[in-house]
Order: structure tokens, then C-alpha cells, then sequence
């Protein structure tokens, strides 16, 4: 990988949402079977759900943070839980939000241009990202960093760069008559998919960007 300016380096990011205290760590494995479809199927409505990013420099300094787009999706519900689901993310669709890009001679229109390329996410060849149920349980102790009002405890394979590691994090899942939300704010490790700066963990660009990169989901589901 090309080594770049520190304030690209910065940048980094899939998908996450505040600009508050660091979120709860998702623990990564390997892949997993998927879950079965059970029940009902709720259709993702897009235009309602969204995944934010946030990355920052070692010891949190210069963050950066912005969007991605959910382009296609599915939830199915059985007996009123959740039982599986999953959903693309459309990485063409990265945006950085303006206000995170505060020096005045730097452009954010720049940083999603460099984020695109093949220095990070290679849009044009890994043009999707996705996430694929396989668990879900009752949540029994909720974290102090987990989403508001925490119920389950979700676990998934997420796809990013053609590679594939399943998470699990906690999160608030609500089932109301025809639709289905599902909530979630993490932590994940760059490193677990590869994303490397640098060729060595001595070299300043590897050196100086935080490996961990804040998620945040907010899914919406509907019954047609």
C-alpha cells in the first residue's frame, strides 16, 4: 500500500455514528454458517437505514467520520424474534462528513476521493460490503459502551475487501407489528481484515492511525 498524508491516514473507516466515548469492542472470529430464514421476511427500507464511520489518529486525536449507504437488505422474524437477516452496503456511497475535515488546507471532497481508491477500499473492485446474520441471544448483562436499551446479543459475518470475519456485538433489536429495527454501536480492529499501513507495525503510517474503527447500525425493516 502507498504510503499517504497523516491526515488521510486519519480518515480511515467502514462504517459508525458519535463523536462520543469509544464504543463497545466487537469480538472477531472466523467466519460462521449463516442463519437460517425463519418466519416472516421484513424488507430493509434504504432510505431509512444507515451505517456511520469513525477512525481517529492514535490516542484518539483527529477523528474522522462520516456515512455509508445500505443498498439492499432483509430481517426475518419468527415467533416474534429475530432469527436472521442481512444486509449490502454500498461502498461507492462513502461520504465524509465536512465538519470532521477542519484544517483549511485540506478538502473533505479530497479524503473520500482517497478513501475510494486502491490505497484503502478499492471501490471500483470491491464495489460492496455486507453483513450476514448467524445468532442471535438474549443479551444478559448489557456493557456500559452498548447502544441504549441493548437487548440481544447479534453475531455476523461482515465482508469488507473480499475477506470475511464474523462479529458479535450487543444490540437493541425491536420487533412492533410489521416492522423490525436493529440497533448497534462497536469497535472493530482494521487489522482482523487486513487494512494495513506501512510494512510494519515501526513505520509511521502504520504507526500513527488507531487500528480501531467505530461502527454504528441503525437498520429498518418492514413487513410488505
Amino acid at each position: 500500500m502507498k504510503k499517504i498524508g497523516v491526515i488521510a491516514l486519519a480518515s480511515l473507516g467502514l462504517l459508525l455514528a458519535s463523536c462520543g466515548d469509544k464504543k463497545e469492542a466487537a469480538t472477531a472470529g472466523q467466519e460462521q454458517t449463516v442463519a437460517e430464514k425463519q418466519g416472516n421476511v421484513f424488507t430493509v427500507d434504504t432510505t431509512a437505514s444507515k451505517v456511520n464511520w469513525k477512525a481517529f489518529h492514535k490516542g484518539g486525536f483527529a477523528p474522522r467520520w462520516g456515512t455509508l449507504n445500505v443498498s439492499t437488505g432483509e430481517l426475518s422474524v419468527n415467533d416474534n424474534q429475530l432469527a436472521s437477516g442481512e444486509f449490502v452496503i454500498d461502498m461507492k456511497s462513502l461520504k465524509v462528513d465536512p465538519a470532521s475535515v477542519t484544517e483549511k488546507d485540506k478538502k473533505y471532497t479530497d479524503l473520500e476521493g482517497h478513501l475510494k481508491n486502491a490505497d484503502f477500499f478499492d471501490v471500483e473492485k470491491h464495489p460492496t460490503a455486507d453483513f450476514k446474520i448467524t445468532k442471535v441471544e438474549d443479551l444478559a448483562t448489557p456493557g456500559a459502551d452498548a447502544v441504549a436499551g441493548a437487548n440481544k446479543t447479534v453475531s455476523g459475518n461482515l465482508t469488507l475487501l473480499g475477506k470475511t470475519m464474523n462479529v458479535t456485538f450487543p444490540a437493541k433489536v425491536d420487533i412492533v407489528e410489521k416492522s423490525a429495527t436493529v440497533k448497534a454501536q462497536f469497535t472493530v480492529n482494521r487489522a482482523d481484515w487486513g487494512i494495513k499501513f506501512g510494512t510494519d507495525e515501526t513505520d509511521p503510517a502504520e504507526w500513527m492511525i488507531s487500528k480501531d474503527i467505530e461502527i454504528a447500525i441503525d437498520v429498518k425493516a418492514d413487513q410488505k
